[in-house]
């Protein structure tokens, strides 16, 4: 009995040295970003209630940790959550630097560094741990896997990974309740709005905003989606905000989710996720960007199987009502050019039916001042054609104009060369499937001297890869894949 008291004794005693150890080191890390933050003058803009500084001094105090009052040695309990405090600092420091936010722009490009850095080496101080090896268990309950893999598609999970996602079940809840705080409830009846900013500062709300993002992106795939049901949550709920600092960190958190979990992941809530992205496509400049990459993404992700779903045709239109009231919102037009691709394959041959909303704006945009315009918009027109062929429409002449046009229009532009070789693929396309129709739509411009170069590559052009085109045209409009979008 005596012996088996004594072993007792030296298992713990093994124990409170590994928690001591590596509670040390965790308090050297949080020193290496302690000092420097101690050292940056900031006062908290006027009439703001909290200090992000003082929050992640707080959080960074480790040695404050409460000690056990009997052998002075730190409980597991004690050292866990240390640990969660640490990273959600380093998690607010490392998500600064994407922001311009008052609250946040403060924060030195270096100090978000050496967050980053620290909080990786105590990742792999933790793996390597006692407390880590006995927490292992929590891996597996989430994802159903167990750690120690290099995180190439081996479904195991990396040592730097690991810790973010064994904090997540602890942190995401109390983010979510961070943001909701400062949200602004309806009253049942509707008539009657409360803003909870009158109870907790929208500050609180931006902080946790932005520490969530951090979380998300941390994790991708294939690990994420078995973590949807903490994610999204916390993710509506900061999407429901009326900050849109607090909005575009649910978009980019929803983007991520996008790109790196499947279509049955999401099933649970895809009806809630993508009538979230229409409510939000009314957003302000601030955000739209994120609005519109998320949304395309999501609707492509969830609803990829069902070509004739109409999700895809409710988002175009909310984007477009958007579009036709600011055509000369150049951030606008530019973010939905450069991100809509995915939403015009998702509908296919149904473009046709829109092409009433899309063909007046495509002709305004191709004049735009700024070449980033011309070009984005010569693409999608190039799209568009390949999954329709522009068929059963009145547009065709109007678009050979606009092109012939834009083609002279090019000789005082930057991106000529560009402009002008990508009329001319698409006048080629046109002239190989339309054939008869656009001969007497060209006709007009044949004489022109200043178009002489264009005529001269279009009569030279042979109808001889119009099978090519076909195929390709059948290949856009009906293939339809049912895999995830994984990361590039």
């Amino acid at each position: 009995m005596k012996n088996k008291r004594q072993k007792a004794r030296q298992e713990r005693q093994k124990m409170w040295n590994s928690l001591s150890a590596l509670h040390a080191h965790l308090i050297q890390l949080s020193e290496t970003i302690l000092n420097p933050l101690s050292q940056i003058p900031y006062t908290p803009p006027e009439g703001t209630p909290i200090s992000p500084k003082s929050t992640l001094e707080s959080l960074l105090s480790i040695k404050n940790s409460n000690p056990n009052p009997n052998n002075n040695a730190i409980t597991e309990t004690q050292l866990f959550n240390s640990i969660k405090d640490f990273t959600l600092a380093c998690a607010l420091l490392s998500s600064s630097q994407s922001s311009t936010h008052e609250l946040l722009s403060w924060i030195p490009k270096n100090l978000a560094i050496e967050a980053n850095s620290a909080f990786n080496e105590l990742s792999n101080a933790y793996a390597e741990s006692d407390l880590g090896a006995r927490n292992e268990r929590r891996i597996s309950e989430l994802l159903g896997v167990m750690s120690g893999g290099d995180g190439d598609g081996d479904g195991l999970v990396n040592e730097e990974k690991r810790l973010v996602i064994e904090l997540m079940p602890e942190v995401l809840p109390l983010l979510k309740d961070g943001i909701k705080e400062s949200s602004i409830d309806k009253s049942a009846d509707g008539d009657e709005i409360s803003a909870a900013s009158a109870r907790a500062p929208v500050g609180s709300a931006i902080v946790a905003a932005y520490q969530f993002g951090w979380f998300v992106t941390q994790v991708d795939y294939p690990h994420l989606g078995k973590l949807c049901n903490l994610v999204i949550p916390c993710a509506l709920t900061a999407l429901d905000h009326w900050s849109p600092q607090v909005k575009g960190q649910g978009m980019i958190s929803f983007t991520h989710l996008a790109k790196n979990v499947n279509a049955a992941e999401l099933s649970r809530y895809e009806d809630v996720i993508l009538d979230a992205c229409c409510q939000n496509i009314a957003s302000d400049d601030e955000t739209w960007c994120h609005v519109v990459e998320m949304s395309v993404l999501l609707v492509t992700c969830i609803q990829r199987s069902d070509p004739r779903s109409p999700w895809f045709e409710k988002m175009l239109n909310e984007m477009l009502g958007h579009l036709e009231r600011q055509p000369r919102n150049k951030d606008r037009r530019v973010a939905w050019l450069k991100f809509v691709e995915p939403l015009l394959h998702g509908i296919g041959l149904v473009l046709v039916a829109h092409f009433s909303r899309i063909f007046p704006l495509f002709f305004k945009w191709l004049h735009a001042d700024d070449d980033e315009t011309v070009l984005l918009v010569l693409k999608r027109v190039h799209t568009v054609m390949r999954l329709t062929w522009i068929r059963n429409t009145p547009y065709l002449e109007r678009l050979v104009d606009e092109l012939a046009l834009l083609y002279k229009e090019a000789a005082l532009r930057v991106a000529r060369e560009q402009i002008r070789s990508s009329v001319l693929e698409i006048l080629i396309l046109l002239q190989q499937c339309k054939g008869l129709q656009f001969k007497a739509a060209w006709d007009k411009h044949s004489n022109d001297l200043n178009l002489t170069s264009l005529s001269l590559s279009l009569s030279g052009n042979t109808t001889n890869n119009v099978g090519a085109h076909v195929d390709q045209f059948h290949g856009d409009s009906l293939q339809r894949s049912s895999q995830p979008l994984k990361p590039q």
